[in-house]
């Protein structure tokens, strides 16, 4: 392997690159979803391949080949280099990348137990185990259960003397129930919503979940939805639970924060951002209880990891201090724009894709409250868990988010089951009502299996960290009809 990674640096060099990359990226998946006791998907895809990127004349060129023959990947560095030679005659600015140490490195995802020696057949039984469990319910008529895993093994050199080596593995689970009335649908899901939960994390994920044990639960307050009254319309205080403030956060603050959106050098799938580079350090992006890191460390989450696919090591962060917007997520080609180094966020979906700007782990820091006294603390208000939908503008600015389960909140106390909860806000008027977050005992990294990004589409995993949190004065009850 080092005798082909030295011999695409070299063949790059030879063609005329001033700066190379290589990437050379094995990677397996196995993905289990059992739907009413029975398998309804089974697929084990792998795949295996070099990625090659180097500068020549201030200008990126890009190539990649599943062909790991020494010949090929000289072939495929040329081929790069032609590609940039072209994209020279076209480029407004040359690329000037921030300062790097060359790392010599190697990084692995701990695990209790890999995902991967646990055989299929427990797997399968687990999945129909609990599904098994919500079909008891008479009113569910759809159970299901899924299990994904990831494995990539990834090595990395640079001309400038860069070597690491990692092997990340990420794991999820989960399950939902769909219960049928005459005139509606409801659905609940466990640990959360769209598959579950995923971590950075072995097969210790899916034990400590215990989809069976919880199985019975999802499927009655899928089934008690059905007769929850409608979420009432107007004005009121909300608190969302951690996975809901979690996808709150990845929408409204990590696309945004993103240096090539904010740029204006990127705009497939989630727009631009309102957090353009003359707010940096100035916006009220929230109140004095918002602080927002990116921090690529965090224990568990599906953006941890040792380097990201420039070599740059992982970081923590900050991008809103005490509600003021301070940092973006940047590369070695942005940060240098905005007077910075990067923080480590370049990441490509496979050895196929060009590295872009991802999110690693943004997360919420904790506040001080107990949810228990956050609501004690609330007069009336509704207190929202899990994500059922979400539509946010291509600036991140307006927005509208549903979720699964709603509880009315009367004199401090938790009351009636309340369905089709929605709530709608303006990004920064939103978390500056923000006046509650719940402490570390509430906290949790969620992650987000599937981010799109780019043009060719490339799809990330991400996670964000989160507790419970208050917001004042919000319009709810929007979008949904009886």
């Amino acid at each position: 392997m080092d005798d082909l990674l030295d011999r695409a640096l070299n063949a790059a060099q030879l063609a005329g690159a001033s700066y190379a990359d290589v990437r050379v990226v094995e990677a397996r998946s196995q993905i289990i979803e059992v739907k009413n006791r029975k398998v309804a998907t089974l697929q084990e895809p792998s795949s295996a391949g070099v990625g090659i990127r180097v500068l020549i004349d201030g200008a990126w060129g890009f190539a990649a080949s599943a062909d790991l023959e020494l010949e090929e990947v000289e072939r495929c560095a040329r081929l790069a280099c032609r590609v940039a030679r072209a994209s020279a005659r076209v480029r407004r600015e040359p690329i000037r990348l921030s300062r790097l140490e060359p790392y010599r490195a190697r990084w692995e995802t701990p695990l209790a137990r890999d995902p991967f020696s646990v055989s299929l057949a427990d797997k399968i039984a687990l999945l129909v185990e609990a599904t098994g469990v919500m079909e008891r319910e008479p009113k569910v008529r759809v159970a299901q259960g899924g299990l994904h895993f990831w494995e990539e093994r990834k090595r990395f050199a640079s001309t400038e003397g860069a070597r690491i080596e990692q092997r990340i593995v990420h794991s999820g689970a989960g399950i939902s129930a769909w219960a049928a009335g005459e005139t509606d649908l409801q659905v609940r899901s466990y640990p959360n919503s769209f598959g579950g939960q995923y971590e950075s994390a072995g097969y210790e994920l899916v034990e400590r979940l215990d989809l069976a044990g919880h199985a019975a639960e999802t499927a009655a307050t899928a089934a008690a939805l059905l007769e929850a009254p409608l979420c009432p319309a107007g004005t009121t205080t909300v608190i969302l639970d951690g996975s809901q403030v979690s996808l709150q956060v990845h929408e409204s603050c990590g696309h945004p924060a993103e240096l090539d959106r904010a740029l204006g050098h990127e705009a497939n799938f989630a727009g631009t951002s309102f957090l353009t580079p003359d707010q940096l350090g100035t916006l009220r992006y929230g109140s004095q209880v918002v602080n927002l890191v990116a921090d690529a460390t965090s224990a568990r989450g599906l953006g941890t990891f040792g380097f990201d696919d420039e070599g740059v090591p992982a970081q923590k962060v900050d991008l809103v201090r005490e509600g003021r917007f301070v940092g973006y997520l940047t590369s070695r080609e942005t940060a240098p724009l905005v007077g910075l180094e990067s923080n480590g966020t370049m990441r490509a979906e496979a050895w196929s894709h060009i590295p872009l700007i991802r999110m690693t782990n943004i997360n919420l820091e904790p506040g001080a409250w107990k949810l228990e006294d956050l609501i004690a603390d609330t007069d009336e208000g509704i207190y929202m868990e899990t994500n059922r939908s979400w539509s946010i503008d291509d600036r991140r600015y307006n927005f509208q988010f549903g979720t699964e389960v709603g509880r009315e909140i009367k004199r401090g106390k938790r009351g009636r089951l309340l369905r089709n909860c929605t709530y709608t806000g303006i990004t920064p008027e939103f978390w500056n009502r923000c006046d509650g977050v719940c402490d570390a005992s509430d906290w949790e990294i969620w992650g987000t299996p599937t981010w799109g990004k780019g043009q060719p589409s490339q799809v990330m995993r991400t996670a964000q960290g989160a507790a419970a949190a208050r917001f004042r004065d919000v319009q709810v009850g929007v979008g949904y009809g009886t």
